[in-house]
């Protein structure tokens, strides 16, 4: 069974349309939704919890189409949004208690172990959070009812290296077990990199791509030469290119090219400039 099944979605507002987007998340891995602003990523998740209404398509979560057993649904799905939505007035005391209310798995003693390893005050309104600290408190309360499929908008957003990194290592703890799934957007690219198994390219409402990550990193490379030797490549290994005074770097598949090219490795945020660029200029 996949965590989720995306069909033929779409959605168009003002001048934004998402368009026929198909995404696949196997259970038990970790999904990253990249973009620029604007791209759909929120739209997209929005979409899957069933805080937008879909103008086509379908949302499959848990083998449930995302607009049945809603109840049932949400029980097995643990929510950070880039907004909390915790209300200011409420200390993590309160959020414990209302949250017991609210989940029939909730769990009170992973919560309070949570909320130690976040130093996180228990009485503190969370109006009085900072931005990291409210991040913190959502991701405790996603973590703490047993949840199966973790949804994350900018969960790492406003929140110190060492903290994003110690969160990190508890979303890849969290999928050690192998019906434990994530999806996760971010502008922190280097996050998604060190954690994700997929990764998936959202530009202006359009997938342009979506695989293993690290099929990603054998299929594509850097390299740096002059015009006249990027001319004698075939055009057909060659992604995009971005030139300098200096030289041209480009993106290319690694399948095709000569084996005397010296080549280097490419992160995910070099390929997603280098792949927008592209769809931008077609």
């Amino acid at each position: 069974m996949n965590a989720i099944e995306i069909r033929g979605l779409t959605k168009s507002y003002g001048d934004f349309t998402l368009d026929h987007l198909d995404l696949t998340l196997p259970q038990g891995t970790i999904m990253g939704l990249v973009g620029e602003n604007g791209a759909g990523k929120s739209t997209t998740i929005k979409l899957i919890l069933g805080m937008l209404k879909r103008d086509s398509g379908t949302i499959t979560l848990l083998g449930k189409d995302n607009r049945e057993n809603l109840r049932l649904t949400k029980e097995d799905i643990g929510v950070v949004l880039d907004d909390v939505g915790i209300s200011e007035c409420l200390t993590p005391v309160q959020v414990g208690k209302i949250m017991r209310l609210t989940f029939s798995n909730w769990d009170q003693a992973a919560y309070d172990g949570y909320l130690k390893a976040f130093n996180l005050s228990e009485n503190k309104k969370f109006k009085d959070f900072s931005r990291g600290m409210k991040m913190k408190l959502g991701i405790a309360v996603a973590l703490s009812h047993h949840a199966k499929l973790l949804i994350l908008d900018e969960a790492t957003s406003g929140l110190d290296p060492v903290v994003r990194d110690e969160i990190l290592d508890i979303f890849c703890e969290f999928t050690r077990d192998e019906t434990h799934s994530i999806l996760i957007s971010s502008h922190i690219v280097s996050d998604l990199e060190k954690i994700c198994d997929y990764i998936a390219f959202l530009h202006k409402g359009k997938l342009i791509l979506c695989e293993e990550k690290d099929a990603l990193k054998d299929k594509y490379a850097l390299i740096h030469c002059t015009e006249e030797q990027l001319a004698m490549l075939d055009p057909s290994v060659i992604v995009g290119t971005k030139k300098t005074a200096y030289s041209t770097e480009a993106l290319v598949k690694r399948e095709g090219l000569p084996f005397d090219i010296e080549k280097s490795p490419v992160d995910i945020e070099q390929l997603f400039i280098f792949m927008v660029k592209e769809a931008d200029a077609k």
